[in-house]
């Protein structure tokens, strides 16, 4: 059996009585586009550190690439890709530069030219990090992520700042990636972005996973549909965990057509939301009945 890129096991990160992870467990295997969610200090960024093996844990069993990150030698780290907030808005080196010196640290490195158009940086490649903008700066780090052709790369919120026509390139990027065989785990705030490209969703709040899906699998946990119509002028709409009765029943009862009928079916940000909301509600009053979500 392959060994999982990721495997954690009861994974704590405590700062005196607050508990910044408290008891995630989670296994990604290889070649899978992993994607993290969860609000602001929901414990996103300090489990990454920990896999990143920039952070120490608390306690709980962590292998990534088969080696425990928090004594990981340099031959580990040229087989990992990471993504750190803000490392290239410095230094004196044009973008083509630094990604031609990144390159040179790897065996087997992308081509950097296409490397920076795969980023929308091509027309930017002579200019020094302080003359580009806050995104263009965030295209810089992704590339310098992916320069190596790591075996597995964290990135986190890559697509901040990109403009639409750059985050569509960077998710044809992350397919390319993908079809190399490469492990990819991805935090971000736009779930569209984490839909289109994730195989599998894990999402967290108060350091614990509460739920753990393919996309699909996680919209279809959503109870309801929203069906809107016009009916003799006004507009009505309806949420139903049953639409095919609901449209069936409403077709018998109303005499001629029904203008304006739109059936929307739950979407990730919808069951994103309705998750969050329960688990900050039992954080509010913990003596409610709650029920396991993750999976």
């Amino acid at each position: 059996m392959t060994e999982p890129a990721i495997s954690i096991s009861g994974l704590h990160k405590h700062y005196g009585d607050l508990h910044a992870v408290d008891g995630l467990d989670l296994e990604i295997p290889r070649g899978e586009v992993f994607a993290l969610l969860g609000p602001n200090g929901a414990g996103k960024s300090t489990t990454v550190e920990i896999l990143e093996g920039f952070r120490k844990r608390t306690s709980g069993e962590v292998s990534v690439l088969g080696i425990d990150p928090q004594s990981a030698t340099k031959e580990w780290r040229h087989r990992v890709g990471v993504m750190l907030q803000g490392t290239s808005g410095r230094g004196l080196l044009t973008a083509r530069e630094s990604v031609q010196y990144a390159a040179r640290l790897y065996p087997n490195a992308r081509d950097v030219d296409e490397t920076l158009a795969a980023v929308g940086l091509t027309e930017k490649a002579g200019a020094k990090p302080a003359t580009l903008s806050g995104g263009q700066r965030r295209r810089l780090d992704v590339a310098l992520a992916l320069i190596g052709r790591p075996e597995l790369v964290f990135l986190d919120e890559p697509t901040t700042g990109f403009d639409p026509e750059a985050r569509r390139q960077f998710w044809g990027l992350i397919e390319s990636v993908r079809g190399d065989g490469t492990t990819v785990l991805l935090t971000t705030h736009y779930l569209d972005e984490a839909d289109h490209l994730a195989d599998r969703i894990g999402i967290i709040a108060a350091g614990r996973m509460v739920a753990l899906d393919t996309p699909a699998g996680l919209r279809s946990r959503a109870n309801a549909a929203h069906i809107s119509w016009v009916d003799d002028g006004v507009a009505r709409t309806e949420q139903t965990a049953t639409p095919s009765a609901f449209l069936r029943d409403l077709l018998a009862r109303t005499p001629g057509e029904i203008t304006s009928l739109e059936v929307r079916h739950p979407s990730l940000e919808d069951v994103y939301l309705q998750l969050i909301g329960e688990t900050q509600r039992a954080a509010a009053d913990p003596s409610a009945d709650t029920e396991e979500v993750a999976s």
